[in-house]
């Protein structure tokens, strides 16, 4: 299952991300969100995890909870939209 996870302060490292979620199973990956021009993050990214089982109850667990002073914003993640390219 794929997670997304919103309100990640500038400061969070994709370790500790994974680490947050890594309690309540296997995690395939972590990723933060960079922005392309500044490479900062862009306060969200997402968790993926093969046990489904295990994925809802980190996100039960976990949303609103404080990681690095901010409260976290946890839900599934949605299908990407496509969108048109940019040229």
């Amino acid at each position: 299952m794929n997670i997304f996870v919103g309100n990640l302060s500038f400061s969070t490292t994709e370790d500790e991300l994974r680490d947050a979620f890594a309690q309540f199973g296997e995690v395939s990956s972590a990723r933060i969100i960079q922005d392309r021009e500044t490479q900062r993050s862009r306060g969200f990214g997402f968790v993926e995890m093969p046990d489904d089982n295990d994925a809802q109850v980190a996100i039960r667990e976990l949303d609103g909870t404080s990681l690095d002073g901010r409260d976290l914003r946890i839900n599934e993640a949605r299908p990407r939209e496509e969108r048109p390219r940019r040229f």
